[in-house]
């Protein structure tokens, strides 16, 4: 009797899972790790449902490559077996190298090491613990298989990686301007040449899709509020880091440990609790700073964000970090911790790498960008930037810092709530 198996998606309904391989690897604690890394790091904070995790979003990018496989078969394009089913495990672990937060801390915890740097050799790990059956994955993941759409399937600037986290992003902040017509797309795709691309017919599906990423990006990737979160995580690990404060293992290692003695065990047994519980643990640390930091996370105290569209004036920087370092009684020094500024950047289409092809009735191929009345074009080359002022809020004319033991105004909520107990 063949193997099969299906999971309750939110998104999509149903997950056929129908390959044993398949579900020994989700099974693995490698994978199942995923569970416990949020998806979207800190948006939670702004959106209160985004709080899918990297399993989630994996398992949707498997059933939206299974979707891509089917269809390109039924069009004759030659996909045998053994390559289906690599290219399904390919995009099933292609998240499995994010650390804590995912993005939010991957420059931060394991220093500019990228999360698909780790992927690829944990592909080559479970690769080994299954007997050389990954091997064919691990070649499409890396984009050395002949067969070169099978990576574009999994990365490119229409793969099924971003189409799953538009719609599932969408799905669980509320924001529908993130929304797009997936199955079309999936529908449309054709094989020219060795190369993925799109029919003619699905020009409006795909432009429908590239700027539904403009909007989610501006509207919750980038959002002022979950920037400021996510710098806050990130001066928390720095400065964490820098005075050498103490936390349990496996953080520990990341934390005071040099960086190149971590195994890729330590590494898949670290996950957002850990950070979580340091964080929670360092809120009363004798460094003001680290403290700041971390209440401000745990009591959703975030520092607050501006966008400008030119630099922040330096002496509108120092100004700021004076009023900081006077009500605080801090050096200048630790005041550019709580007071800085940044550049935010997004790109609606990469005119440079991974284009997306138009292929027409009579055999002629143009990018997306140079169709007729071409909604993308070279309007939209430059990128996006936007220049962020970000610095600590005053709460009740009061910085909100427990010592050793919780300080709260008088005139605060919570101390009303505390003396009605």
């Amino acid at each position: 009797m063949a193997f099969h198996k299906i999971i309750n998606d939110p998104v999509y309904g149903f997950i056929t899972i129908d390959d044993l391989l398949i579900s020994d690897i989700i099974a693995h604690p490698f994978y199942q790790r995923l569970r416990r890394i949020h998806q979207m790091a800190m948006a939670h904070l702004v959106y209160p449902g985004a709080v899918h995790t990297r399993l989630h979003h994996s398992l949707g990018a498997y059933h939206l490559m299974r979707n891509a496989l089917i269809e390109l078969v039924s069009k004759g394009i030659e996909i045998t077996p053994e390559e289906q089913q690599a290219a399904k495990i390919a995009i099933l672990l292609h998240d499995v190298g994010h650390g804590p937060f995912s993005h939010a801390l991957e420059q931060v915890l394991t220093e500019n090491l990228h999360h698909e740097e780790i992927s690829i050799l944990i592909i080559k790990e479970l690769n080994k613990q299954f007997d050389g059956k990954l091997q064919m994955a691990i070649d499409i993941f890396t984009n050395t298989y002949p067969k070169k759409f099978l990576y574009q399937l999994i990365s490119g600037q229409l793969d099924v990686d971003r189409m799953d986290y538009l719609n599932r992003d969408s799905f669980f902040t509320g924001v529908y301007e993130g929304v797009i017509g997936y199955d079309r797309i999936l529908k449309m795709l054709s094989i020219h040449n060795g190369e993925l691309m799109v029919e003619e017919k699905g020009i409006y599906s795909i432009e429908k899709f590239l700027l539904a990423r403009r909007l989610m990006y501006w509207q919750v990737y980038l959002h002022k509020t979950v920037l400021s979160a996510e710098q806050m995580l990130q001066r928390i690990i720095k400065r964490a880091k820098l005075i050498g404060a103490g936390c349990q293992q496996p953080l520990q290692s990341f934390i005071n440990g040099p960086l190149q003695d971590i195994t890729l065990e330590q590494f898949c047994s670290i996950d957002d609790t850990d950070v979580l519980m340091a964080i929670k643990s360092w809120r009363y640390h004798p460094d003001k700073v680290l403290a700041l930091l971390c209440n401000g996370i745990i009591d959703r105290k975030l520092f607050k964000v501006r966008y400008f569209p030119y630099p922040v004036a330096e002496t509108d920087i120092e100004q700021k970090r004076n009023d900081v370092m006077n009500s605080l009684g801090i050096t200048a020094e630790d005041a550019a911790w709580l007071v800085f500024t940044g550049v935010a950047v997004s790109r609606t289409y990469n005119f440079e790498n991974e284009r997306i092809y138009i292929l027409f009735k009579d055999g002629t191929v143009k990018d997306i960008s140079e169709v007729d009345n071409a909604l993308i074009n070279e309007n939209l080359r430059p990128e996006v930037k936007k220049h962020y002022f970000c610095y600590i809020r005053f709460y009740l004319n009061k910085v909100y810092l427990p010592s050793n033991a919780i300080q709260r105004s008088r005139n605060s909520p919570n101390y009303k709530w505390e003396t009605r107990r």
